[in-house]
C-alpha cells in the first residue's frame, strides 16, 4: 500500500518545495537607510532581489516617489519614522494593483542627481540607490514628471447617478477603513498603524451588521491597499450604498488627550479643532504620492444642492443614532457630534458619517483599539445604531 502511495508523497512534498522556493525568491525590501553626505542626500533600500523601479517627483508639497513591482515588506520597526538631510519622512506600502511605492517628503525643492541598482556584494544583498541634491523650485518644477495618473489600476468614469435598490433587497452599508497601503495613516505610542487598526475595525462592524441580518455590508478596501479619497466615495455611491461609515484614529503630540467624535460634512467647520482633523484627513491622497494635477473637486460644486442637504441631513440623524451607541463604550470628546469639510463624506446622495474612535497617541486609547474584545464591543454598537437608523428612515430606505 504504501508503494503506491509513496510517489503520491514524493509529488506532493516536491510541489510543497517548489512553493515555498518561489515564495522565498519573491523580492522583499529589508531596510531603507538614509545617508547625509557633503551636498546630497543618499536613500538606499536593501533589496531580497534585483526589480526594475521609477523615480519622479511631485510638487506642492515637494516629493520623491519611487515606483517598484509589487514586493514584500521586511523592514525594522520604525522605518517610517526616519528622516535626515533633505528627507522630511517617508511611507512606504502597496499602491495599486501590482504597485508598491515609496514616497520621501522633502524638506524643500531637490532633484535627483542618480538613481542606480548595486548588485549584491560584501555581505549586502543588491541594492537601489536614490542620490537627491538640493535645488531652486524652478529648477524642480523643470524636472517633475509624474507618470499617468492612475488610481487603484483603473480608471474611473463618472457616476452621475447612484443606482437604486431594488425593492427586496436589504440596504447596503459601505464601511471605509481609513488609509491603507502606501499611507499609514497615524502612528500610535506604542507603534500600532492607524491603517491596521480601522481593517480590524471595520471588518468587526461588518461581522456585527451582517450577524443582523437586516442590511448587506460592502468595505471599501479588505486589505491593506492605499485607495484615493475620491476613489471611496466613487465605490460607495457606483455599489448603490445608502449609509457610508468611515472609520479613522486620529494622534496629537499631547499623549494625554483622547476621546472618539463623530463627524459629518459641513463646508464650515464647527470649530478650529475639526478644521485641522479634516485638512489633515484630506491630505492622504498627497500623503500616498498621488498626481493631483488637473484632479478638480467633482463635488464642491453640488454642496448647495437640494439633493446634497438631504443627504446631509440623514447623515446627522444617524450620527444621532451613533452617539449614545459610542458614549457606553468609549471616552468621547466635549460635543461630540462635529461638522467639518471632509472630502470622503462629499457623496452628495449616500449619508455619510466618519467616526474617529480614539486617538493612538494615547495609551489606554491604542489599547482599547487593539484589543479584540474592546473592537467587538465597539463594532457591536455601531451596528446596533445602523439598525435604528435604517428603522427610523421612511419607508422606502427600509422595505
Amino acid at each position: 500500500m504504501f508503494g503506491k502511495i509513496r510517489p503520491y508523497l514524493i509529488l506532493i512534498v516536491g510541489l510543497c518545495c517548489a512553493l515555498s522556493q518561489r515564495a522565498w525568491a519573491e523580492p522583499v525590501v529589508r531596510d531603507i537607510r538614509i545617508g547625509v553626505h557633503d551636498g546630497k542626500t543618499r536613500v538606499v533600500l536593501d533589496l531580497s532581489a534585483t526589480l526594475e523601479f521609477l523615480v519622479f517627483a511631485l510638487a506642492d508639497p515637494y516629493r520623491i516617489v519611487l515606483d517598484l513591482p509589487d514586493i514584500g515588506w521586511q523592514v525594522p520597526a520604525g522605518t517610517a519614522q526616519r528622516k535626515g538631510g533633505l528627507i522630511a519622512g517617508l511611507r512606504y506600502g502597496h499602491f495599486q494593483q501590482g504597485n508598491a511605492r515609496v514616497v520621501l517628503d522633502l524638506t524643500g525643492p531637490g532633484v535627483v542627481a542618480k538613481s542606480f541598482l548595486l548588485p549584491a556584494a560584501e555581505g549586502y544583498g543588491p541594492r537601489l540607490v536614490i542620490d537627491i541634491k538640493p535645488a531652486s523650485r524652478q529648477a524642480f518644477m523643470a524636472v517633475q514628471k509624474p507618470p499617468p495618473i492612475r488610481d487603484g489600476g483603473a480608471v474611473e468614469t463618472p457616476q452621475t447617478v447612484k443606482p437604486k435598490r431594488q425593492p427586496a433587497q436589504r440596504p447596503l452599508v459601505m464601511i471605509d477603513p481609513g488609509h491603507g497601503g502606501v499611507d499609514p495613516g497615524a502612528i500610535g505610542i506604542s507603534g500600532s498603524f492607524e491603517k491596521r487598526v480601522t481593517l480590524g475595525m471595520a471588518r468587526q462592524i461588518r461581522k456585527a451588521i451582517l450577524a443582523g441580518g437586516r442590511q448587506r455590508v460592502r468595505l471599501t478596501r479588505d486589505r491593506d491597499v492605499f485607495i484615493s479619497l475620491r476613489r471611496r466615495v466613487a465605490v460607495a455611491r457606483a455599489a448603490g450604498a445608502e449609509l457610508f461609515i468611515s472609520i479613522h484614529a486620529d494622534s496629537i503630540a499631547n499623549s494625554r488627550v483622547r476621546g472618539g467624535g463623530i463627524y459629518t460634512l459641513s463646508e464650515n467647520s464647527s470649530d478650529k479643532e475639526s478644521e485641522a482633523l479634516a485638512a489633515k484627513e484630506n491630505r492622504a491622497d498627497v500623503i500616498a504620492g498621488v498626481n493631483l494635477t488637473g484632479h478638480d473637486d467633482q463635488v464642491a460644486s453640488i454642496l448647495i444642492d437640494l439633493t446634497q442637504r438631504e443627504t446631509m441631513n440623514y447623515s446627522a440623524q444617524f450620527a444621532a443614532a451613533l452617539v449614545p451607541e459610542l458614549r457606553q463604550l468609549i471616552q468621547m470628546r466635549r460635543k461630540p457630534h462635529r461638522f467639518a469639510g471632509f472630502r470622503v463624506l462629499k457623496a452628495p446622495d449616500v449619508p455619510s458619517v466618519l467616526i474617529e474612535l480614539g486617538y493612538l497617541s494615547n495609551r489606554r486609547d491604542e489599547k482599547m483599539l487593539t484589543d479584540i474584545d474592546s473592537r467587538t464591543a465597539i463594532a457591536t454598537a455601531i451596528a446596533r445604531a445602523v439598525d435604528n437608523y435604517f428603522k427610523a428612515q421612511k419607508p422606502q430606505l427600509n422595505p
